[in-house]
């Protein structure tokens, strides 16, 4: 059973008028195998439109250097023929590991198991619907999916000045992201001033291409019984403020389940924007803890048990964190590097 560790969080006021930021001492893993060599790993991005896959290789690629590794990383684009060539050709390179970024494995079913019989170590990120070990994936990287759809549903509710109707953006191609839906979902149902209106499926590929034709529908559909827009990933409101002001609907308020990317954290932060919060994962952090699952796997060694806490971020705890990286807090790379270089604490 993989641990809940506390790494860091934003506690939310119950008027949400406040946040205070806490730094937890490390809580993840604190000894392993040391470093085992130049390895090469290739990690294939499901699309590179969704940030966090970006923002974990550039992780993955820092600890590399630590650890003398060369990482590559190769584009999906979003098509399924596409990430199953360039597993197949991520194959016929030989790495040491290839990494899922952001897609599961039933996609390249035959080829992990070709993988598996070349001896080359397969993990994932986002590549199943809960963190930890799995029959096809030496460890798949991500936070616990129901507790960020909780944290996202939860600050709807809390922040709301009145009852809330509430769509839920899905892309129902993931697990992970048909586990948050159906949380979400599950918790608006719940409470007693919220409706839930609708789940869209719009494909994180096609967000930039849909999105504007989706809310004039949700617009004719529900008028101002929609209050509340719930989505999987930031990126279905990278398009969104547009459409709403054409619909004059400024009053609908956007809060996102997914990873954090730049662009969601600078509108969220610049409160101008109706995307008024991000349930974010430590993608750097994640980037290095593949790195140390990765390297426990070359050292005949099992997955670490680490899973790290989401991070609830809306303008008010943007605004108080300054410039400052959201995961400037906690000492992971120390962690990480003592344990590699062998001196465990």
């Amino acid at each position: 059973m993989f641990s809940k560790t506390t790494i860091l969080y934003f506690f939310v006021t119950s008027t949400l008028c406040t946040s205070t930021l806490f730094a937890a001492n490390w809580d993840g893993p604190t000894d392993g195998p040391p470093k085992q060599g130049a390895k090469k790993i290739i990690f294939i991005s499901q699309n590179l439109k969704n940030g966090g896959t970006t923002a974990i290789f550039r992780g993955l690629e820092g600890a590399s250097r630590e650890l003398d590794w060369s990482a590559a990383m190769v584009d999906g684009k979003g098509d399924a023929k596409v990430i199953h060539d360039e597993f197949a050709s991520a194959l016929k390179l030989r790495p040491n590991a290839i990494v899922l970024g952001g897609f599961q494995t039933e996609d390249v079913a035959d080829l992990i198991r070709a993988a598996h019989d070349a001896k080359i170590v397969v993990a994932g990120w986002h590549a199943a619907a809960s963190p930890g070990p799995t029959q096809d994936l030496f460890v798949n990287v991500a936070t616990d999916a129901l507790e960020v759809a909780q944290v996202a549903a939860d600050y709807v509710i809390k922040s709301a000045k009145g009852p809330v109707g509430a769509v839920i953006i899905n892309d129902n191609r993931f697990d992970v992201a048909n586990a948050k839906t159906k949380r979400m979902k599950e918790v608006i149902e719940q409470c007693k001033t919220c409706k839930m209106l609708a789940v869209e499926n719009v494909l994180i590929s096609n967000a930039d291409k849909e999105i504007s034709t989706v809310v004039q529908r949700l617009n004719k559909t529900y008028g101002a019984a929609w209050t509340h827009t719930l989505a999987i990933n930031d990126v279905y409101f990278d398009n969104m403020n547009f459409p709403l002001k054409d619909q004059n609907r400024l009053d609908i308020q956007n809060v996102s389940a997914g990873d954090g990317s730049s662009k969601a954290l600078s509108r969220i932060k610049s409160g101008l924007s109706q995307q008024v919060a991000t349930v974010a994962e430590p993608l750097t952090l994640q980037g290095w803890q593949l790195a140390d699952e990765l390297n426990r796997a070359f050292a005949g060694k099992p997955p670490s048990g680490y899973v790290s806490k989401p991070i609830l971020l809306n303008t008010q705890t943007l605004i108080k964190s300054g410039e400052a990286d959201i995961e400037a807090g906690i000492p992971y790379k120390e962690a990480y590097t003592n344990i590699w270089r062998g001196k465990p604490k």
